[in-house]
């Protein structure tokens, strides 16, 4: 494997885990901003008040949409997405290379470019009327929605960058310490119990 496809693959992985160390936040404060929604409506039946707004509700389904649009580069990196695991975690590192590498190339990057293909026009229709919120006082919907195309092209390019560890190991090359471990099925635990 060329040194500037694993620099790439150690990019990609870095670029992915630093977004995922935002998403934590971004937790922190959806769950926050959620309680102080829930308390808001609350108090505003006893001071008359409106403490609450739109602006608000938008922003707390906007943090989950963040979240989870920007998680899925950051859970395939990780390998903590839901796995049919039967056999899988029984199998040797080689033969889950192959299972990796086909479900890469044949499932992952062409549903990627397949969703960016599908939701460019609603994105480019958004932006092009500045959609927003139907309800009073809320936020524009047209950021959000690039999030999608976004989301696709951070998850594209970590298939990327798994095929690359992938054929490394089908190789039995050494993999660098630039982000990408020596081993990567050395975490059995996570394969471990899933059906």
């Amino acid at each position: 494997m060329t040194p500037f496809l694993r620099r790439a693959s150690a990019a990609i992985d870095a670029l992915n885990d630093r977004i995922g160390l935002g998403i934590r936040w971004l937790a922190l404060i959806m769950v926050l901003l959620g309680a102080f929604n829930a308390v808001a409506r609350y108090l505003t039946r006893y001071v008359g008040v409106s403490l609450s707004s739109n602006a608000y509700l938008d922003l707390q389904w906007y943090l989950f949409s963040l979240i989870f649009l920007l998680g899925a580069a950051y859970g395939l990196r990780h390998d903590v997405h839901v796995r049919v695991d039967v056999l899988y975690s029984r199998l040797s590192p080689k033969a889950r290379a192959w299972i990796d590498l086909a479900g890469s190339v044949l499932f992952l990057l062409p549903f990627s470019v397949l969703m960016l293909f599908v939701s460019w026009p609603a994105v480019r229709s958004s932006w092009a009327v500045h959609e927003a919120s139907p309800d009073p006082g809320g936020l524009p919907r047209y950021p959000i929605k690039t999030v999608i195309l976004l989301s696709f092209v951070l998850l594209a390019l970590q298939g990327f960058s798994q095929i690359v560890k992938q054929v490394m190991i089908l190789r039995g090359e050494g993999v660098d310490g630039a982000g990408v471990p020596e081993q990567p099925y050395a975490h059995d635990e996570h394969h471990e119990g899933h059906l």
